[in-house]
């Protein structure tokens, strides 16, 4: 895993899987409920399940154990096996921002180093859009942060390809 200096208003985290990469892109959008971990949670109740849903316009949101849901992203790009990007409805008081134009973006780029092997860029950009408090997601390329989602998705990703 590395992460790469950024420009204050950006993050960039990458890693290496040993797998193809259709297989990599497949896992990290169908398998993004097992990757997201259930106490990143904006709800009142325990999450059940978080779901992404492959397609622009989609979202990813959380459902509750009570059936409530919680919609935090929004799919602006989805281009299999290469790209996709969402948009990060948080605000920095850690509730879901209404306002689009105070929202930041995700960007998982998917790129073939070899038939078996391919590279995971995730860049979480234009954070100062958040306006006030912005500068607390510069934390989230930090263990607990994007990171963890990257180690949570290596487990599932290579150990799936191992057994194919």
């Amino acid at each position: 895993m590395s992460t790469a200096p950024h420009d204050r208003t950006s993050l960039d985290v990458a890693i290496i899987v040993d797998v193809p990469i259709e297989h990599a892109f497949r896992v990290f959008t169908e398998h993004f409920d097992d990757i997201k971990p259930r106490d990143h949670n904006l709800l009142a109740v325990p999450i059940e399940r978080t779901v992404l849903e492959p397609r622009v316009g989609g979202t990813i949101h959380d459902i509750g154990t009570d059936g409530s849901v919680c919609t935090w992203a929004r799919i602006l790009a989805y281009e299999p096996p290469r790209r996709l990007v969402f948009s990060w409805d948080i605000s920095p008081r850690w509730e879901v921002e209404p306002d689009p134009r105070r929202t930041s973006e995700v960007e998982v780029q998917f790129v073939a180093e070899a038939p078996e092997r391919t590279k995971v860029v995730l860049q979480h950009r234009h954070l100062d859009r958040h306006g006030d408090g912005w500068e607390a997601f510069t934390t989230l390329d930090a263990d607990t942060g994007w990171p963890l989602y990257l180690e949570r998705y290596r487990a599932l990703t290579e150990p799936a390809a191992k057994g194919a």
